[in-house]
């Protein structure tokens, strides 16, 4: 098609999209391109912030390693990872559920971990917190045999893969449900955290007036056969960013209570102050698959820099 105006850029794109074998790419891309172009019109895109926005998604690819990826980071601080996870879990965004966003900070091959063990792999300061949880179907019974992988941050807020001073693995591991659907484990009760900002999702923050702070959380992720694979994280109720959580991730299913105790601990070694949390994950049927990890390995850098924005007034 030769193009005579600007309406006419719109058609001749969707017209060649058109031609694709596939019925679902057709779908995507159709739907894509008309919101793009569209975006572009609403917006009256200049060719300036055109140039800008061009520089700012290259920038997004090469910020993202091995052991960071700021394209997912992107995605939730601009609140789609959220909202793809609620479309496509609780009956396609119509009830509640405890499927959440997978985060940036997954990793495969978690260590196997015996139903009660520790995660904590390396000397890590902190109060100790002892999980458990249940993974059930939507009919209430018990799915054993499911395989949980687990990880969080430590209480300086940090991941093992962005902090050396963390051994491999620290903070992560993988666990099998028992015939109750129960795993437990023990860790150190993770602290919220900066999401980092030296890149282009800082720079997307500052011009909104945002803060960077993620409340505390413990991730999860169920796979068994037969099921959806679900990620999910429980939040920390008690925490003061649960209400403008920089990732858009809280949802009142998945607010768990950090239950804080003083003396009669689980374990002997523990004197003084320790933490409970209890949490069930409702899991929906589905092809069990797994998806590309966003990172795959731990960072050599040295220990990032934590930054805090602050949020402008309301």
């Amino acid at each position: 098609m030769i193009i005579k105006d600007q309406n006419d850029i719109t058609k001749a794109v969707l017209a060649e999209i058109a031609r694709a074998p596939s019925p679902r790419f057709r779908e995507i891309m159709s739907a894509a391109v008309t919101h793009l172009h569209g975006f572009a019109r609403d917006a009256q895109l200049t060719e300036a912030e055109f140039h800008q926005m061009c520089q700012y998604i290259a920038r997004l690819g090469q910020l993202t390693t091995p052991s960071h990826n700021e394209v997912v980071l992107a995605c939730g601080s601009l609140g789609l990872s959220s909202l793809v996870c609620l479309l496509n879990n609780g009956e396609n965004g119509q009830t509640e559920t405890t499927a959440n966003l997978m985060g940036p900070f997954w990793r495969l091959n978690s260590p196997a971990t015996e139903n009660g063990g520790s995660i904590v792999r390396s000397p890590t300061p902190g109060d100790p917190i002892f999980v458990e949880a249940w993974v059930k179907d939507k009919k209430g019974n018990p799915v054993s045999q499911a395989t949980v992988d687990v990880w969080h941050t430590s209480a300086d807020g940090f991941y093992e893969n962005q902090d050396p001073e963390q051994a491999e693995m620290n903070l992560r591991g993988q666990f099998t449900t028992d015939e109750n659907g129960y795993l437990a484990f023990r860790s150190v009760k993770p602290a919220g955290y900066p999401i980092p900002v030296s890149g282009p999702v800082g720079e997307l923050l500052q011009a909104q007036g945002r803060h960077n702070m993620r409340p505390a959380h413990i991730h999860f992720m169920v796979f068994k056969e037969g099921f959806k694979t679900q990620f999910s994280q429980v939040y920390s109720s008690d925490d003061p960013n649960v209400d403008t959580d920089a990732q858009f991730g809280v949802t009142q299913a998945l607010l768990g209570e950090y239950v804080k105790h003083e003396g009669n601990a689980p374990s002997a070694d523990i004197e003084g102050v320790w933490y409970s949390l209890q949490c069930e994950f409702v899991i929906e049927p589905g092809k069990a698959t797994l998806p590309r990890p966003p990172i795959t390995e731990k960072t050599h850098a040295p220990r990032p820099e934590r930054v805090v924005l602050e949020r402008a007034p309301d």
